[in-house]
């Protein structure tokens, strides 16, 4: 039975979603603030966070901050009313393993929760520290360097472009879920133009297509596959 600890500070739906939880035979543990998350994760181990961002006195961006540097590999799902592409951007890129809009439905959830969990489980998705110091991650053949923006595929540096790079970092870490093209063009906007270029080349969704296809090509001697969601974006299949 797998534990989780839902951060939120509205008591109806903490309350709700406790008693749902349970009925699908998880164990809940609960926190209505930073300081409070902070202690009971101190104390007992979970398998998962569910995690509200409007909490009193602190972010929950703090707790999702605190809980990166300190617990290796918990798996963190953001569950919050902000849901703008740049607050999804912001909580991803800061280690959320996903992130849900309110009001959602409760299936959704249950999916995505069974999802985050069975990844974090996984053999061939994981963080180690590379020679250089940083952080990389491993996916069957596919080993990216994060500190240097390097990938290699079955040993061979692959050459990627930068936007390629940032592409492929986002469909890797989300591996196994849908990451829609606003999620993509979003990142890309909010990273330098790509060296060389003189103007910044136009972000949408006819150029994003194209870094696909770059992408697809460059992992084509691998078994790992960018699929079309069709309506939604892509998703990097695990191996």
């Amino acid at each position: 039975m797998a534990t989780l600890l839902i951060v939120e500070d509205d008591a109806l739906l903490l309350d709700a979603l406790t008693g749902q939880l349970q009925q699908l035979d998880y164990s809940v543990c609960t926190a209505t603030s930073v300081p409070q998350a902070t202690a009971l994760l101190q104390d007992q181990a979970v398998d998962g966070i569910i995690l509200d961002l409007g909490l009193p006195g602190a972010d929950g961006m703090e707790l999702l901050t605190w809980a990166r540097a300190h617990i290796a590999g918990l798996p963190v799902l953001i569950l919050t009313a902000r849901d703008g592409v740049e607050d999804r951007v912001l909580g991803l890129n800061a280690g959320a393993d996903d992130y849900l809009t309110k009001p959602f439905n409760m299936q959704e959830l249950q999916a995505r929760l069974q999802a985050m969990l069975r990844r974090a489980r996984q053999p061939a998705f994981t963080q180690a520290s590379s020679a250089a110091g940083g952080a990389s991650t491993t996916i069957g053949p596919l080993v990216l360097d994060h500190a240097s923006h390097a990938a290699a595929l079955n040993g061979d540096l692959l050459d990627l472009t930068q936007r390629e790079w940032e592409l492929l970092e986002l469909l890797v870490h989300r591996c196994g879920e849908v990451v829609t093209r606003d999620d993509v063009l979003a990142a890309w906007r909010a990273s330098p133009p790509e060296p060389g270029q003189t103007t910044a080349a136009p972000l949408n969704s006819n150029a994003l297509e194209v870094y696909v296809h770059r992408l697809r090509k460059k992992l084509d001697q691998s078994n790992l596959a960018i699929r079309n969601i069709r309506g939604l974006g892509y998703m990097l299949e695990k191996p």
